[in-house]
């Protein structure tokens, strides 16, 4: 009977050494500092450009919508500064613009979005000095610009806005996974940090984007301008 009883014993001690050494558990480090989110030069620089072909939304532009249904943008071409856009009626195409040159172009729209700031603002808009409105960014090889001369709503705000409609052209395009990369044309664009930065990282230049506000990076990432002080 004690033999038997050792028996027992030793084979719980056994098992109670297979669990201890084979199971492991982990416990949340209470003084953990989660790393602060790369300036975005440097996220589209060295997060590696994600496969396209599934973002793409037509002849010539890859276009995505960002998880949270704030923002849509566009890897796309420019003519005479009309945009080749998929999802908002355009003057790309017209015979007029034939004669001005092609330019590759990043174009974002935002549902929620804040105010430009007054030394941002790049436009007259036809010499009133009235209607440059924020919610829209643009990239070529050589700037970036948040707002433009516009009345009403983008078609981003009119699907998903505070008073969208939720359904429309938009709303048909995949989105651009948090923390991934895109590129054509030269051009980058990464859904980050709750936002978009879109860049020509080359020359440079970007602008990052997201509700609370943006940043216009230039000089090869020496000047930042915009309401947001660090993209965080």
């Amino acid at each position: 009977m004690r033999g038997m009883r050792r028996t027992v014993w030793g084979i719980l001690a056994a098992l109670i050494m297979v669990l201890a050494t084979g199971c492991s558990f982990a416990t949340e480090d209470p003084n953990y500092v989660p790393p602060a989110p790369l300036p975005p030069l440097e996220q589209l620089q060295q997060v590696p450009v994600t496969e396209q072909t599934t973002l793409s939304a037509g002849e010539d532009v890859t276009a995505f919508i960002t998880a949270d249904k704030n923002i849509v943008c566009a890897l796309t071409s420019s003519r005479g500064g009309h945009l080749n856009l998929p999802y908002e009626a355009n003057s790309y195409s017209d015979a007029a613009n034939n004669k001005f040159a092609v330019v590759p172009v990043a174009h974002c729209e935002l549902a929620k979005y804040a105010k430009p700031d007054l030394d941002d603002i790049v436009e007259d808009c036809a010499g009133t000095g009235l209607g440059y409105l924020g919610g829209t960014a643009l990239l070529t090889p050589e700037k970036a610009v948040y707002g433009s001369c516009r009345s009403g709503v983008t078609q981003m705000e009119s699907e998903f806005g505070p008073k969208g409609s939720g359904g429309g052209p938009i709303s048909k395009l995949r989105e651009l996974p948090e923390g991934q990369n895109i590129e054509r044309n030269g051009l980058r664009c990464s859904a980050y940090n709750g936002g978009v930065a879109c860049g020509n990282v080359s020359g440079g230049v970007a602008f990052f984007v997201n509700r609370e506000g943006y940043q216009l990076i230039s000089d090869g990432g020496k000047t930042v301008r915009g309401n947001l002080k660090e993209a965080s």
